[in-house]
């Protein structure tokens, strides 16, 4: 963030009227947000990109020419795993949902998303680390449901101290406030995370709630 807790952003989109648009709708709903550049696509992103003034958060389409959303995700986690990635997409097919998702991205957002959603949205993404809204969380539940068979029971791996901080994890509290509710240091809870990435073979935060509510390790409220 800049001094003064501002948000640093950037936007890829290739549509450069919805890019503008988007650009008053930040103006008008976020005070405290700076935009550092505009990229139409991935390949026009990696140009942009400065190495020495990185955005806390970019607001990413999927549907793009060129190198699309998927593939600039993934560019922006091997590259710059700290950046977290905000979906603003007009397509709303629970796959796709999904999909970027399990890629590690922090929100997804419709393109008619309200100045007040959006302020919401940066601000959890900025403060906490992520932001889901009802909808995408139905769309994740439904997904779990469908994928229920699945027959893994890396739980068994787990010693009781993950297994706590995995049900944690599957709610709103950063791991900073894990580690205060478990009597723990931040670091002693990285090395939970990191431990459960590599038992249950996921990459992100998206992917441990996945899995905990798969195998009914925790029921979420939102669960159906």
């Amino acid at each position: 963030m800049l001094p003064g807790g501002l948000v640093k952003l950037g936007l890829v989109d290739d549509h450069k009227l919805f890019r503008k648009g988007l650009i008053s709708l930040i103006e008008m709903a976020c005070e405290n947000c700076a935009i550092l550049f505009e990229a139409d696509n991935g390949f026009d992103l990696q140009k942009k990109i400065d190495k020495k003034n990185l955005p806390d958060i970019v607001l990413m389409d999927v549907n793009m020419s060129g190198m699309d959303g998927f593939a600039s995700v993934r560019w922006l986690k091997e590259n710059y795993p700290d950046i977290k990635v905000l979906v603003v997409s007009m397509i709303e097919k629970e796959e796709t949902i999904i999909q970027m998702l399990k890629l590690g991205v922090k929100g997804y957002l419709c393109k008619d998303v309200e100045p007040e959603e959006l302020r919401e949205a940066l601000k959890a993404i900025a403060h906490k680390g992520f932001y889901y809204t009802d909808f995408i969380t139905g769309k994740l539940v439904h997904s779990l449901q469908i994928d229920g068979q699945d027959k893994r029971r890396d739980s068994d791996l787990m010693n009781e101290q993950e297994k706590k901080f995995l049900q944690f994890a599957c709610s709103e509290m950063t791991y900073h406030e894990i580690a205060d509710k478990m009597f723990l240091s931040p670091k002693t809870i990285d090395g939970y995370r990191n431990s459960l990435f590599e038992k249950l073979n996921v990459k992100s935060r998206v992917g441990l709630v996945m899995y905990a509510v798969r195998n009914r390790i925790v029921k979420l409220d939102w669960e159906f």
